[in-house]
Formats: C-alpha cells, structure tokens, sequence
C-alpha cells in the first residue's frame, strides 16, 4: 500500500535520540536500575487541589463533549495568567486550549504558513519542532545561534526570503535554557515589522525563570505575535496536555477551526484541574522554580572536573548542555554507551541541531539522590573512558 509523502516529515531529524529514552523508560517500567535524565518530566506530584478538582469532576461525569477551544471560565483565566505574564491585555477570544504546547504550535504553523512557505527558528531547538512545521508542506530554515547560543540576529536576517512566514523560538529555550533579552526581542520585532512576519513564542518554561517572566514582543506587536503556553513544567503535570495558545482574535478563530477538526474539544474535567492549577500558578511556579534552580546548582557541582566533559549552566528550565567533546566520542555514541554500561539516559544533543551536536542534554528536575547517583556513574563512565 502506498503513504503520502508528508509521512516521512512526521518522525523529524532527531528521531533517533529516541530510541534510547524509550527502551530506558521500558526498563525503568520492568524495575530495572535505570536513571532517566532524558526528558522533561518533573519529578513532583500533582498539587492537591488539582488532583482532587480533576477526581471531584472525573466521578461527576464530566466525560462529555467541550466546546472546541475550551470552557469559556479556563480561557478568561489563561487570558489573566498572559497578561500578567507577557503585559498584553488580551481576552477569552484570543485564547485556544489546545492537547499541550507541541499541539499548539501546530495549530499555529498550521495557521500562519502552508505548503511551500518557510518558517525560520534558532539552532538548537526543540527536537520536534522541524515536524511539526514541516508536515504542513512549510520549510523548516534553521539560524545557527551565536556564542552562548545567543540568537545571532545578523544571520536571521540574512535567511528572510519572499517565503518566510514566521519566526519561531522558545524562551527559555529547550535545551540551551537561554532567555532572549529585551534588545534581542527588539531587533527581531524589526525584522519582523519590515518583512511582515509572524512571530511565534513557544514561553512553556516561562515560569521557571527569575520570578517567572521573560521578556516578550506580545504587548508590542500583539497583531503579529502568536504565544504558546502549557502547564506541563511550570505545574509538573504533563500528562494532562493542557496547553494553548494566544494570538490575534482571527488567528484564534481558526485554530478554533482546527481543533475542532482534530480534537473536538479536551476533556472536561481536566479543564476544570487546568483552571484550579491556574488560580494556583504563585506557588505552583515558585515550586518547580525553587526545585530546579537547586538541582542545577547540585548537578553543576557533581558534575565539575569530571574528566571529558563540560557542564554549560542554563539561565532557566530544567536542561543542562554537557559538551562531551572530551571523551573523544560523538554525543550520540556517548548517550547509547552511558546508557548501555551505567543505565543512565540522556539525550543527545544533535536530536536538537548542529550547534549542539558535541553535547548531550540532561534533565535535573528529580530527586537531588537520583542526581548525585547520575553523576557517579557519569564519572565512573568517564574515568574509565578518558583515563584508561
């Protein structure tokens, strides 16, 4: 039988650094020894009230059909939360709830460009980001970042051609955690006013930065600015998907649209746990903020002077880059071999493009045991590696 050709757009380029989280998070399952630092999955339970809200609804029966964007009381409270964040004012019309971020960003790529457009984001970036544009018909157009994987605003400018469509980039970006400043937001608004381009900010671990804000163009160029949210870091509950975005109140009138083609609308009971998360975002964030700024200063200091390696400390999230140039091997060959001989699971860092390519990501939002137990074996792996 024969598939369409967009079916090979859907796996993306990092595809394969996959492989090893998954087969880690398998035998984690069956009780194995396995440490899993390869994805964003904070280890901290649902708030309590949360929880109970989403059981209170669940046992009430509220299983049966939403409106496609989402409840109107969840939308005004997502509405407040970006405002408060981001300074625009903005209402429940310019607001989709959508199944997570990633599905927010499709919804928006889907909106803004089509096939044979190009939508231009900052190397590295999130691994699924090329798919997720790309399966549309559009162009993924990747700007290598500057020193500090900084966002190099020269080559962004010279990668504009008659296609572009969007900018797109993350702040605090996975997996670098760099939050773009004012200056640089600035200059990209520039950019984006002389060749009348959207701009899409993926803010998902906005609130695990200094007091939980970063700077942002939404208030300056609300007509242009698409902003993507989630509760998956900043309240540690991922698997419920509430994500959404927030754009201009047409844009929001046809994601509408298409969440009503692809999802119908969410489950109402984990509408109505969003919706208590939000009213509880102070401490929620405060949380996750206090417990990853802890164990990224334990895992700089368990992991100085291992031999091999060097630690890049994040301004915010829950990633560390670790260049492994050292140990003489690829970071690929370093994730598949730490994983095979310690049992520890990184990620691999070209999952997220070339400017990472020598590095692998790790995630230190867990327990400070399961981090110092990590970095042991790191050592042990490098000890044996570098000075055999």
């Amino acid at each position: 039988m024969r598939y369409s050709p967009l079916v090979t757009r859907i796996s993306g380029d990092g595809a394969d650094a996959w492989i090893t989280h998954y087969q880690a998070a398998a035998a984690r399952a069956r009780g194995e020894d396995v440490i899993l630092l390869s994805v964003g999955d904070p280890e901290l339970p649902l708030l309590p009230a949360v929880l109970d809200r989403a059981i209170e609804r669940l046992r009430a029966g509220d299983v049966h059909y939403t409106p496609a964007s989402g409840r109107r009381p969840l939308l005004e409270a997502i509405a407040q939360a970006h405002g408060a964040r981001t300074g625009q004012a903005v209402s429940a019309d310019n607001v989709v709830f959508l199944a997570g971020a990633q599905n927010a960003l499709f919804t928006a790529s889907m909106c803004v460009a089509g096939s044979g457009d190009e939508v231009i984001t900052f190397d590295p970036m999130y691994a699924t980001y090329p798919a997720t544009i790309e399966v549309s018909g559009a162009h993924m157009v990747r700007v290598p970042t500057a020193t500090g994987f900084r966002p190099d605003i020269s080559a962004l400018e010279a990668q504009i051609t008659p296609r572009t469509r969007a900018i797109l980039w993350a702040s605090p970006s996975n997996p670098s955690g760099v939050i773009f400043n004012q200056e640089e937001l600035e200059a990209i608004g520039r950019i984006a006013r002389r060749h009348d381009l959207w701009l899409i900010c993926d803010q998902v671990y906005a609130g695990l930065a200094p007091n939980g804000r970063v700077p942002c163009l939404a208030a300056t160029l609300p007509e242009r600015v698409v902003t993507l949210g989630s509760l998956s870091k900043s309240h540690a509950m991922p698997g419920l998907r509430a994500g959404w975005l927030v754009g201009p109140i047409e844009l929001a009138r046809h994601a509408q649209s298409l969440a009503m083609c692809m999802l119908f609308g969410l489950p109402g009971f984990i509408q109505e746990a969003a919706l208590t998360a939000l009213s509880l975002a102070p401490e929620a964030e405060s949380r996750i903020r206090d417990l990853c700024n802890s164990r990224r200063e334990t895992m700089l200091a368990e992991l100085k002077d291992i031999p091999g390696i060097q630690a890049i400390p994040p301004e915010a999230g829950m990633f560390m880059l670790v260049d492994v140039s050292g140990t003489g091997m690829s970071a690929y060959d370093f994730m598949r071999a730490l994983y095979e001989r310690e049992r520890v699971s990184v990620m691999d860092g070209a999952a997220f493009g070339k400017r990472t390519s020598r590095f692998v990501r790790i995630c230190f939002a867990t327990e400070e045991a399961t981090i110092r137990m990590a970095c042991e074996r790191i050592r042990r792996f490098c000890e044996e590696r570098v000075l055999r």
